[in-house]
């Protein structure tokens, strides 16, 4: 049985936004405590991520923007609004390893060398947009993973599955006229960033490559659930994609303080059980998660062990 890397670098609490931000470093302290046990499972290994080189992350982002992060983080960082928080010195080191972090996970899934991966990285990147931070989010790393590999992989159907309470804007905006990447999206609606409506579907080649299924509030389990299995497992039968890439923000939980979705931790491990299906049914079973939000810790942490369980079925 091939294992599940978990991969974390120590340099992503040193990401720091500012005191009482709820993107804190303790979000990856409580993940670590509660996935502690994992590293005497001989089903896990534990891996330090690689840096993305910014010609990568230039990929899908401009390189005007990239440097102009190296370039402020390296001045000693600041407040940025457009990230809701501030750069600090550390937080070049630790964006280009998370983005470093999926890409590798990606690679090593689809070389049949790992049977899947959890990304534990800081920042975020599911709002980050082609030429600016976002909503906590620096770069926007399941898309760079994503880009990778249809550049070096030659993957002719990426499927992302988007859970976080919050649109992923940033990732539907980059791939919203590309058929190759195929965007999912559950989310609380009307909510921040005000995207994610039902008639957002793609335009051009892409035109029918991206699906949202926008949930009013207090919709938990039942509605979350309905939407993966009405919705998306529809439409991935017909996409037939070859590698799921998964940005999990478990803040759509009921004790989550952004959140008014009222999801329960079961909730999330029901969520896994359907993609793992997805997986196994048309990805040959390679799929990579990468933390989005989250910002409970109790909940955080139970909720992500909870979709870690439920994408291990069976393996």
């Amino acid at each position: 049985m091939k294992p599940v890397a978990i991969l974390y670098d120590p340099v992503f609490q040193k990401h720091d936004l500012g005191p009482g931000h709820p993107e804190c470093p303790q979000r990856l302290q409580a993940l670590l405590n509660a996935f502690e046990d994992l590293r005497q499972d001989e089903r896990f290994i534990w891996e330090s991520p690689q840096e993305a080189s910014p010609e990568l992350i230039a990929r899908v982002h401009t390189p005007d923007y990239v440097d102009w992060i190296r370039k402020n983080c390296a001045a000693g960082g600041g407040v940025y609004p457009a990230l809701e928080g501030n750069l600090v010195p550390e937080t070049w080191e630790a964006s280009l390893k998370a983005a470093g972090a999926v890409i590798q996970s990606c690679e090593k899934v689809w070389d049949g060398e790992w049977g899947g991966a959890f990304c534990l990285v800081r920042p975020p990147g599911h709002h980050a947009v082609p030429s600016s931070a976002m909503g906590f989010c620096v770069f926007n790393n399941v898309a760079v993973a994503a880009q990778r590999l249809v550049d070096v992989k030659n993957a002719g159907s990426v499927l992302i599955v988007d859970f976080d309470v919050h649109h992923g804007n940033g990732t539907q905006d980059m791939f919203y006229a590309d058929p190759e990447v195929a965007y999912f999206s559950t989310h609380q609606w009307p909510h921040y960033p005000g995207s994610g409506a039902e008639n957002e579907t793609g335009v051009g080649a892409g035109a029918g490559f991206t699906l949202n299924a926008p949930l009013k509030a207090g919709a938990g389990d039942k509605q979350i659930i309905a939407a993966f299995k009405e919705q998306l497992v529809p439409w991935a039968n017909e996409l037939k994609p070859e590698f799921l890439l998964i940005s999990a923000g478990f803040d759509a939980h009921e004790d989550d303080p952004l959140s008014a979705l009222k999801v329960t931790t079961d909730g999330y491990g029901k969520l896994a059980k359907i993609l793992k299906g997805i997986a196994d049914e048309h990805c040959q079973g390679r799929w990579v998660i990468t933390l989005e939000g989250g910002y409970d810790l109790k909940a955080l942490s139970e909720s992500a062990r909870k979709f870690l369980s439920g994408m291990m079925r069976n393996s």
